[in-house]
């Protein structure tokens, strides 16, 4: 079992930049494959991005391609999400997920078994 921690959230104007953290417990992160979710007021849980167990392979949501980079320091056992040019669209809580291997449907919260508790971050106009 992993325990999962995410961190960074906050208040930030439309433009600016945060960065999330996700700390890992447990197992062996490195054998995870790792992702972000978001979910906003409301709304279903929505996928974001991923990356795999070596850090080798990122996917993104095409609706922060370009803005938002996922990275992870498996030797710190964390995840990071560096998000750019922020948009007020953006405001939810994000999750971060852990799956031992990726299905036919990495994209899609069902696939992964484990998950933080979630950071609020707020992106005002």
């Amino acid at each position: 079992q992993v325990q999962l921690v995410e961190s960074g959230g906050g208040l930030v104007q439309a433009g600016g930049s945060l960065r999330v953290s996700c700390a890992a417990s447990g197992r062996t992160f490195s054998s995870y494959n790792m992702a972000w979710f978001r979910q906003a007021p409301g709304k279903e849980r929505e996928f974001v991005a991923r990356i795999s167990w070596t850090g080798t392979n990122t996917y993104y949501a095409d609706s922060v391609k370009g803005r938002f980079r996922i990275s992870r320091d498996n030797t710190k056992n964390t995840m990071y999400l560096q998000m750019n040019s922020l948009k007020p669209e953006d405001t939810a809580v994000y999750y971060c997920a852990a799956a031992p291997n990726w299905g036919r449907n990495a994209g899609a919260p069902y696939e992964y078994d484990y998950w933080g508790q979630g950071t609020q971050v707020t992106v005002s106009s």
